[in-house]
């Protein structure tokens, strides 16, 4: 079996429903998800707005789970502190938005929270290597950041290896995280197999086909074959 470590799911709340999000996020919690993944999009770095600290201060109030903040916007360092919410959440920064990368990975590791990097599926690994040691995880786009229910790019796999690869060789503690397409297919199966612990999943998660509790077991269900 490829998936020797727990695979940690992470229920993506751009693809939930808005009007009904603090109960869908007590939904996703009941039926045994690892983490929240909360994207925060400025309309700079990605075209698209998501939503800001008010609404991750309600988010944080309707879960016990570690969020999974993914900071999708410029100049993330004057921003930190306020999705900083819990010394249990992980901040992820984009090292395509940070000046001084090695900085503001300390910054987040200043305030006690888990520190990631994302990348995305056109950036070279090299961007993160000197800080690798540092990070507790890196997360690598499977679609390009901005919009939930893209499909997943399939090259973004090499890159997924190749990390892990890194990681393992030199001993380091960061896990991979998927984001981006991920579902209850191939998808899911091919990037744990390829080193990913992590999985981001939006709408393979918050949909109107079926309960949150259903899809989340079926996707869970979908990486044991890995």
């Amino acid at each position: 079996m490829a998936s020797e470590a727990r695979i940690l799911i992470a229920p993506s709340v751009l693809a939930a429903d808005f009007a009904n999000l603090g109960q869908q996020v007590r939904d996703a919690t009941a039926a045994g998800a690892d983490l929240i993944h909360v994207d925060i999009m400025d309309g700079r770095f990605v075209p698209n707005i998501s939503f800001g600290e008010a609404v991750v201060d309600a988010i944080r109030g309707c879960t016990s789970l570690p969020l999974n903040v993914h900071l999708m916007i410029e100049e993330p360092d004057a921003m930190l502190p306020r999705f900083m919410k819990s010394v249990s959440d992980q901040v992820i920064v984009h090292a395509e938005a940070c000046r001084h990368l090695h900085r503001t990975v300390g910054s987040i590791m200043e305030k006690g929270c888990q520190a990631g990097v994302a990348i995305n599926p056109a950036t070279p690994l090299a961007a993160v290597e000197e800080v690798l040691p540092l990070l507790d995880l890196v997360l690598v786009m499977t679609v390009n950041p901005g919009f939930g229910g893209q499909v997943f790019i399939p090259q973004a796999l090499s890159r997924v290896r190749r990390l892990k690869e890194i990681i393992r060789r030199e001993g380091y503690k960061a896990q991979v995280e998927v984001d981006g397409g991920v579902k209850a297919d191939h998808t899911a199966v091919d990037s744990v197999r390829a080193g990913a612990t992590v999985l981001v999943a939006g709408t393979a998660i918050f949909n109107k086909q079926e309960p949150v509790a259903d899809a989340l077991a079926r996707l869970r269900e979908t990486v044991r074959q890995a």
